[in-house]
């Protein structure tokens, strides 16, 4: 029996942990019903890399943006370049950026700065926003919701785990949550219940591979196949069969990523 289509929308595949290994890891991926899969570029100068690797595989489409966490050791991103990387048809997003307190609260300044570049470059070329966002809910919000109000964009909140007001605000905008292998984790019932009364009609699904395996690989490399484990888990927050879910999730991948709207062959 053929899998449902499931969608990963943000993943590593330019990270050492994959090197020499792709053409099985792709094939892993197909294999489990993930057929297409965005792949993140964090910093510009892995662009090429990344560009490249997309490329080279049916189904892979990329992203490219500086990772929040980089900002403080990385040339600035400027707005030209972003639109410029556009142009490529396998770009479909702009990012990971965002904000993160937790590690680099120091550099937070110039977090918000290069935030407001990536904004604009979607604001600009109509390709969704891709946010990476950790202990800096308040101060996301807000800049999220100014810049909208300003000129309104598309947006997924990678890999979410914030709380339920980052949650809130960012629906409110018309956003999509993304829900990652920590939505299987034991201790995430606080996150399961913010995903449950999200609409079903803007979750994402993702691995963040290669870190965050869902269970039952917690604790291994992640990878792109395992957004399978964690379409179960979220099709039984939703009280959907695995197949129902897969195709809502997969509608709102497309409806945001439009593209990689595109159907690949299977």
């Amino acid at each position: 029996m053929t899998p449902p289509e499931i969608i990963d929308s943000h993943c590593h595949l330019d990270f050492p942990d994959f090197e020499g290994d792709l053409p099985r890891i792709i094939d892993a991926a197909r294999a489990a019903g993930v057929r297409r899969m965005v792949t993140i570029c964090t910093k510009m100068q892995n662009e090429p890399k990344v560009r490249a690797i997309a490329e080279a595989f049916d189904g892979v489409f990329y992203a490219a943006g500086l990772h929040p966490m980089s900002v403080a050791d990385q040339p600035a991103v400027t707005l030209d370049e972003l639109i410029a990387l556009t142009r490529h048809p396998k770009m479909v997003g702009i990012g990971e950026t965002g904000l993160d307190y937790h590690y680099t609260a120091d550099s937070a300044e110039a977090q918000k700065v290069s935030l407001r570049v990536h904004i604009a470059a979607a604001q600009e070329t109509g390709l969704p926003l891709i946010i990476h966002a950790r202990a800096a809910d308040e101060d996301m919000a807000a800049i999220l919701t100014e810049c909208w109000r300003e000129k309104p964009y598309g947006c997924v909140m990678h890999c979410f785990s914030s709380g339920a007001a980052l949650a809130r605000a960012a629906l409110d905008l018309g956003f999509y949550l993304s829900m990652s292998g920590i939505a299987t984790f034991p201790k995430s019932q606080e996150l399961r219940d913010i995903f449950a009364a999200a609409p079903l009609d803007r979750i994402l699904l993702e691995t963040d591979s290669p870190y965050l395996a869902p269970v039952p690989h917690r604790g291994k490399r992640n990878e792109p196949a395992y957004t399978a484990f964690t379409a179960k888990t979220g099709a039984s927050l939703f009280g959907l069969s695995v197949e129902d879910f897969a195709a809502a999730t997969t509608a709102n991948f497309e409806r945001l990523f439009t593209k990689a709207a595109i159907r690949v062959p299977a």
